[in-house]
């Protein structure tokens, strides 16, 4: 090999390491960053249960804080790391979450906080206004300006939760109420279900790089589900503690999205029901679908 060989190899040796652990960084650090920093427990000491409405606004606000925080929000960014090309999986998880919170918030406004004819929480309105706002907008305003207002709104309606204040609209903790959440969280979990069982988008086989934008935004809907309903074991822990079979089905609920919500492959395959390799969008989708199905039975239980 003449001495021009040798470093062209060199260069493209030192490219291809750097390259890979450019990868390895990214997927240790998602793996990271998927770990929701929120302490409910914290938020409700045993014997002192916050007004109702608390946990489950906290837990939003904290779902999207934490996305906006670090290297904040990814699918307005640029070419390189958008939900496009190369560093997308933390983008189209996001945008997964985005959807999440979305509906949550929406129902939270018109449902669980709601009865009959009465207004709209004034903060819950204007959270739910600021989520929708365009979550590929860069500029004038930003989306992510726009995002931490409806973090900043979800914080104000639970201030006003307070004894002191009494401002805003607690849940009302009925069941029939409740319902609606599970009816739409199940709607989001078919979708994604659709979606991660598909074979072939706009009339072609799935492509290796459509498939983990797939995954990843499936895996969003579950992160936020997850957390959230863990709040709501707190918030309807009395209810729930009277009917042993809803309890239980909750757990395996909240397990099943948590469990879907970590999984983290170092690369997504897509590999056939036969192959060597993993299909890792079939892998989660066992998750999401027994999350699905256990819902439904929740659903049962919550209209006796």
């Amino acid at each position: 090999m003449t001495w021009l060989g040798r470093l062209l190899f060199n260069r493209f040796a030192l490219l291809a390491l750097l390259w890979f652990a450019g990868v390895v960084g990214l997927h240790v650090g998602q793996i990271r960053h998927d770990r929701l920093p929120l302490d409910l427990d914290a938020l409700a000491p045993p014997g002192e249960p916050p007004p109702p409405g608390t946990l489950l606004a906290a837990t939003l606000a904290t779902v999207m804080r934490h996305e906006l925080s670090g290297t904040g929000w990814r699918p307005n960014d640029f070419l390189l790391w958008g939900p496009r090309v190369l560093a997308d999986n933390n983008a189209n998880r996001q945008l997964g979450i985005l959807h999440a919170v979305r509906r949550t918030t929406q129902v939270m406004k018109e449902h669980l906080t709601k009865i009959s004819s009465d207004p709209f929480d004034a903060n819950l309105d204007k959270a739910d206004n600021a989520f929708r706002y365009d979550e590929w907008r860069f500029f004038y305003p930003t989306a992510e300006g726009r995002y931490a207002l409806g973090v900043r709104y979800l914080e104000d309606y639970v201030r006003g939760l307070k004894p002191e204040l009494q401002t805003s609209k607690p849940l009302t903790l009925r069941h029939m109420e409740l319902l609606r959440l599970f009816q739409a969280w199940s709607d989001m979990l078919g979708d994604a279900h659709a979606n991660l069982y598909r074979s072939e988008i706009d009339g072609h086989p799935v492509r290796p790089w459509e498939s983990d934008d797939i995954f990843y935004r499936a895996q969003g809907h579950t992160h936020v589900m997850a957390a959230c309903l863990r709040a709501i074991q707190r918030e309807h822990a009395r209810s729930f503690g009277e009917r042993e079979a809803l309890a239980a089905l909750v757990e395996e609920v909240a397990r099943s999205l948590e469990y879907a919500a970590r999984l983290k492959p170092f690369v997504v395959l897509d590999g056939g029901d036969a192959g060597l390799t993993a299909n890792h969008r079939r892998n989660l989708d066992v998750y999401v679908a027994e999350a699905r199905q256990k819902i439904y039975s929740i659903r049962e239980e919550l209209e006796k």
